[in-house]
């Protein structure tokens, strides 16, 4: 088992591995603020199904060494860093949230490596063509991410700040997010068990620095530096009608220009419906036989 993996530039990334040893491989990139224990499908199913689950902190949350200035694109790197400690050749990418366009990136940059991936309730690029990309979205993700864009010293002045608070008593954030949420959200965040764990992982996420969370959103407004359209390998991108904090409209956007695309959109779902979605998601990911 492998607990860091340093990468050619001397950083270290904090790694995790859940579910079946001699399953089949899966990366799942975690959302933001997020880290390596984030939300993931139970420990028996992963097994049931064979899946060997690799997870990582993003650099700057938890455990990994940051970054600065990362794009989108530089998650390949880092994940096939990991790849190769581990000695795996071939395996499926899966992220959720503000690590979808991150499994994307892993698509795009190696398809002959990645089998399958999916993108759950993400973003598609700022600059893209044709896309309100604000529209339908929560005020507080429209005055963070405008904010990263347009002033990115006062979006960090702003976020260390409200970083300690959530580390301090992560619930803060759940609550503050609160009456954005859907009602089938809210049943969903209100469960004990994914409650809990979502405070384990905004606690571990931020437990050093704010600048995983930093990072990562100046990185989701930035270049990604990479085209979506160039992605070769199968995509599911699963969504929610009802999402507030990734607009329905960004999958749809993504989907028009993927060419292997298959899209889900689930009528009356929201953002954090995707935890229950990913066993479905899993299985899908799994679907091609083994090399």
């Amino acid at each position: 088992m492998h607990d860091h993996v340093r990468t050619p530039d001397g950083r270290l990334l904090r790694v995790e591995i859940s579910g079946d040893p001699r399953g089949r491989p899966v990366f799942l990139l975690h959302g933001m603020p997020g880290s390596r224990v984030g939300p993931r499908p139970r420990s028996m199913f992963l097994y049931q199904c064979g899946t060997r689950l690799i997870s990582y902190d993003r650099p700057g949350y938890g455990g990994s060494d940051r970054k600065p200035g990362r794009r989108v694109v530089d998650v390949a790197q880092d994940v096939a860093t990991v790849a190769d400690a581990l000695g795996l050749d071939r395996f499926a990418v899966a992220g959720r949230s503000g690590g979808a366009p991150h499994a994307l990136a892993c698509a795009a940059l190696m398809p002959e490596r990645v089998t399958r991936a999916a993108a759950l309730v993400g973003l598609a690029p700022r600059d893209a063509e044709g896309l309100d990309w604000f529209a339908g979205m929560a005020p507080s993700n429209v005055n963070e991410f405008k904010t990263a864009f347009t002033d990115p010293e006062r979006f960090v002045a702003r976020l260390i700040p409200r970083s300690a608070a959530i580390r301090n008593d992560p619930a803060w954030l759940l609550e503050e997010l609160r009456r954005e949420l859907t009602d089938d959200d809210r049943r969903i965040v209100s469960d004990n068990t994914i409650r809990s764990m979502l405070l384990r992982n905004y606690i571990e996420a931020l437990r050093q620095s704010p600048y995983g969370w930093i990072d990562d959103a100046l990185a989701l407004t930035g270049d990604w530096g990479f085209d979506p359209a160039d992605i070769e390998v199968p995509v599911m991108l699963w969504h929610g009608a009802k999402d507030v904090f990734s607009p329905a409209s960004h999958a749809s956007w993504l989907a028009a220009r993927i060419p292997r695309a298959t899209a889900v959109l689930e009528p009356t779902a929201a953002h954090f419906a995707a935890l229950r979605a990913l066993p479905k998601v899993f299985r899908w990911l799994l679907a091609d036989p083994p090399d």
